[in-house]
């Protein structure tokens, strides 16, 4: 089971120049459209004089939320080959914006496809390719007396602790690679009065 995936760092910037016309691509890392919303609304605000504000995005593990948007620029010439660098260099939670100030020379389709693709590209070297875990949680609830023995699988098995609460009975929220996460419910299945 594939449990990793590639992502960027922070935030990146690429410039390709093409008869006058500039294209300036940003690259954002995002995990959900909210965020991919209020990047793109800054980046309008921003470059408010340039012709087309042109993106694509890829959002979770899986790579299964995706868009790709042309801004006005002719269909497929714009967000299909950014969305095509994304995919390209299998990455995923990552918006690149392009933005295209017209140098008054048209480009033709091939044209303006060969530079919202070298402009994403670029967007992309300038980013810090990382790997990212898919993680899963676990809530478990038992009884004061037991908390040395899930104190010992969590020192043993190394999940994160996300929270904790301490009621008539404790329970813990634990964040784990999703690999070994059968491993670590098997272990915390054997602790007497724990559920779930």
């Amino acid at each position: 089971m594939e449990d990793t995936y590639k992502t960027i760092a922070g935030a990146s910037e690429g410039i390709y120049t093409e008869k006058r016309s500039k294209f300036i691509a940003m690259a954002f890392p995002v995990q959900t459209l909210e965020e991919v919303k209020e990047h793109l609304e800054t980046c309008q605000k921003k470059y408010y004089d340039a012709r087309h504000v042109c993106y694509a995005y890829m959002l979770g593990a899986a790579r299964e939320v995706f868009r790709a948007n042309d801004n006005g620029e002719p269909s497929g010439t714009a967000g299909k080959p950014i969305l095509g660098q994304i995919n390209s260099n299998g990455l995923t939670d990552i918006l690149i914006v392009v933005v295209r100030y017209f140098g008054g020379i048209k480009l033709g389709t091939s044209g303006l496809i060969v530079a919202y693709r070298t402009a994403a590209a670029e967007a992309i070297a300038a980013a810090m390719v990382i790997e990212k875990t898919v993680d899963e949680d676990v809530t478990v609830y038992f009884e004061y007396p037991f908390m040395n023995d899930v104190m010992r699988i969590v020192k043993e098995e190394g999940p994160a602790i996300i929270g904790q609460g301490y009621d008539t009975d404790c329970s813990m929220t634990l964040r784990i690679r999703q690999s070994l996460m059968p491993r670590l419910r098997a272990r915390l299945e054997k602790v007497e009065t724990l559920r779930f």
